[in-house]
């Protein structure tokens, strides 16, 4: 039988160390070298961390102590309580954001094309508050006895992976953030109620960014133009129309309003959007879609440790949700590769029992032969929904 390191050490090599070295080379280069936890060991230890879900600094050094003769090949050495503590403290977190964004554009080269027929890319846009104590983390002030901070995330549905995150105090509006996101032009992003600003709006189609959205109750506008609509489908109107009133100059543009009828739960829906190439049904569709990133919410919150923190700074804080976040995305890249039909939770799970043991990576689901190199293969979705 051919010589196997352990599942981590081949996980790790999903990570290019020549990529990590040239982003810590360029703004990142410490003063002076680190003596015992460089930037890569501490890397891999909250990587460890987060896939084995430990819960404290002295859990993890002593289970680095306990597999000490196998570090040598994860490119470490023992690690010390107190050293990660300042490393993670310390260093300044923006590294690994950068990193996440590196893992993101390799992560995304493999992923599953959308569901959807149009090749626009899609994405959707959310966020989602993870509370904090404020005691402990005086930092993150929300309300008089309360704190938190905010993950804005764009995400992808080509894999259903995020493509942008941003992280802000829990009081930073949702429609603040939006509007500094820089996409794609013919891209669509699905959103909901929340950000509805109609100069915004103007603006994203000035650069040729398509948006979907449900209208707000009370809004004032002119019909233009009535197309026909096939009530099985669940359609209830399909209008071209103009907003009237004091938004009327916020938005001169045409704007598109789908009415559509959920049977399942007999619920109403109005969209808003500048979509006008797509069929009425598709819209609808792509709202639906919307639902992905709360399933995504879900999953990260359920899966990653990202509500329980192993320091109170903020950069200690923000270190370990970047992390987080490239654990996902490496998870992503595994099934991406090694064509998995698993979800990510069972990935997750399996690795949990078999990361320091001793077989090959790709087989790890299927012990027979894998075709996890060839390109250009059918390849499944992630279902955040398979918990």
């Amino acid at each position: 039988m051919a010589h196997c390191n352990t599942i981590f050490h081949q996980l790790l090599h999903l990570i290019d160390r020549h990529d990590f070295r040239r982003i810590e080379r360029n703004g990142f280069r410490p003063k002076r070298r680190y003596r015992t936890l460089d930037r890569w060991s501490q890397f891999v230890v909250m990587l460890f961390a987060q896939i084995t879900g430990r819960s404290s600094l002295r859990d993890i050094a002593q289970q680095f102590h306990l597999r000490a003769a196998e570090l040598y090949h994860l490119g470490v050495n023992l690690v010390k309580r107190t050293t990660l503590a300042d490393a993670n403290t310390k260093r300044r977190a923006k590294f690994f954001e950068t990193l996440f964004a590196h893992q993101y554009a390799k992560c995304a080269s493999f992923a599953p094309r959308k569901k959807f027929r149009f090749k626009n890319k899609l994405y959707s846009f959310d966020a989602t508050t993870i509370d904090l104590c404020l005691s402990l983390f005086p930092w993150a002030a929300f309300r008089a006895t309360k704190g938190g901070i905010k993950l804005h995330t764009l995400l992808d549905h080509d894999g259903y992976i995020p493509a942008i995150v941003q992280i802000t105090a829990a009081k930073v509006g949702d429609l603040t953030v939006a509007k500094l996101m820089n996409l794609p032009a013919f891209s669509i992003i699905v959103m909901d109620r929340a950000y509805v600003d109609f100069a915004w709006f103007q603006k994203l189609n000035e650069k040729k960014i398509f948006f979907v959205t449900r209208m707000k109750r009370g809004i004032k506008y002119h019909v233009l133009d009535r197309g026909s609509v096939n009530g099985a489908k669940g359609l209830t109107s399909d209008q071209t129309i103009r907003l009237t009133g004091s938004r009327a100059k916020d938005c001169p543009i045409p704007l598109r309003r789908v009415g559509y009828l959920d049977e399942e739960t007999g619920q109403h829906y109005v969209f808003l959007t500048n979509i006008l190439h797509l069929s009425a049904r598709t819209i609808a569709d792509i709202y639906r879609e919307r639902w992905q990133v709360e399933l995504f919410f879900k999953w990260i919150k359920q899966n990653l440790k990202i509500k329980s923190f192993l320091g109170t700074s903020k950069n200690a804080v923000m270190t370990q949700i970047w992390i987080a976040l490239i654990a996902l995305l490496l998870l992503a890249y595994y099934k991406f590769r090694a064509k998995l039909g698993h979800s990510l939770s069972q990935i997750l799970k399996l690795l949990q029992l078999n990361l320091f043991g001793r077989g090959n990576l790709w087989h790890l689901f299927d012990p027979g032969p894998t075709k996890h190199m060839l390109p250009n293969s059918d390849q499944l979705l992630m279902n955040f929904g398979q918990l």
